[in-house]
């Protein structure tokens, strides 16, 4: 593998979408080869790990665990896209909001839940993206999905008046989350609850996995000098490990579902004997079922 493959841990900047961030670094790494894991929003800024060259085969492993956020929750206020970027479609107001009921509102919206997707999200029904189908005037309404919400801790609550004069309260949240939670969806579903409407006015992804915005790089910094992870590092670094000998590596290497020790469910990063990343793996039925071999 080249020594260019690897993860390169983004700091976004507001106002740049997941693509814009992919198709500058394909530039400053010089390869097509360059994704990413899990989408931020224009507006989000924060973690947004990529990967390049062979790294991009991890993408979809990497999407599927648990992030966390910095948010702004603006309560009194709806917007068509139950973000700041929407059209206001209802202004209830929030002065003089109880604090009991917001705790009693948060932590109803914590742990395992069935989250109805924004009907603005890239969530795709029968092959189309649902924003795509709002924009050409359909209605859509996308169907509740399990996620889980780890942690709704509120930082602060601020009253204030909105441009438009109404008065709201804008709560700061830290949100740990399972892969596919919305946090504009729970903006929404915390000022439905509350009777007051909702919407979110700024988001940060702090972490990704393991990687947080202490190893995320912005774009300027990467210009002068593109930092990656090395792949075996970062196998390392998001997944379980399990180390094989040279003929189970070789084994491996080849796809041979050979036998497995007792592992963690889900993927596990296989090194062999001179600690090189020979594979990403699954148990089934105890025998190894290689995801994507890098030997």
């Amino acid at each position: 593998m080249s020594q260019g493959d690897g993860l390169v841990v983004v700091d976004k900047p507001a106002g740049f979408t997941s693509h814009d961030v992919v198709a500058v670094v394909r530039g400053i790494a010089r390869t097509r080869r360059v994704g990413h894991a899990g989408t931020l929003d224009p507006m989000a800024t924060g973690v947004l790990v990529l990967g390049v060259g062979r790294a991009t085969r991890l993408l979809g492993h990497l999407a599927l665990t648990e992030k966390a956020y910095d948010a702004t929750i603006r309560l009194g206020q709806a917007t068509v896209t139950d973000d700041a970027e929407g059209e206001v479609t209802a202004r209830a107001g929030s002065r003089g909001l109880d604090r009991a009921a917001l705790d009693a509102a948060v932590t109803a919206l914590t742990g395992e839940l069935l989250q109805v997707p924004s009907s603005v999200s890239a969530v795709k029904i029968d092959g189309r993206r649902a924003y795509r189908r709002v924009r050409e005037g359909e209605d859509v309404v996308l169907p509740a999905r399990p996620v889980t919400v780890s942690a709704f801790d509120v930082d602060a609550v601020d009253e204030l008046t909105a441009d438009d004069g109404t008065p709201v309260v804008d709560v700061t949240a830290r949100v740990v989350c399972s892969s596919g939670t919305y946090v504009r969806a729970l903006a929404r579903d915390l000022g439905a609850a509350l009777g007051t409407g909702g919407h979110l006015t700024a988001l940060r992804r702090t972490r990704v996995g393991p990687y947080a915005l202490d190893s995320a790089h912005t774009l300027d910094e990467l210009r002068r000098e593109l930092a990656v992870l090395p792949l075996g590092e970062a196998a390392a670094a998001a997944f379980p490990r399990w180390s094989v000998d040279a003929r189970q590596a070789e084994q491996l290497g080849h796809g041979v579902r050979i036998a497995t020790p007792p592992l963690p469910r889900g993927p596990v990063a296989v090194f062999d004997p001179d600690d090189r990343f020979v594979a990403l793996i699954e148990s089934e039925n105890d025998r190894a079922r290689s995801l994507a071999v890098f030997r």
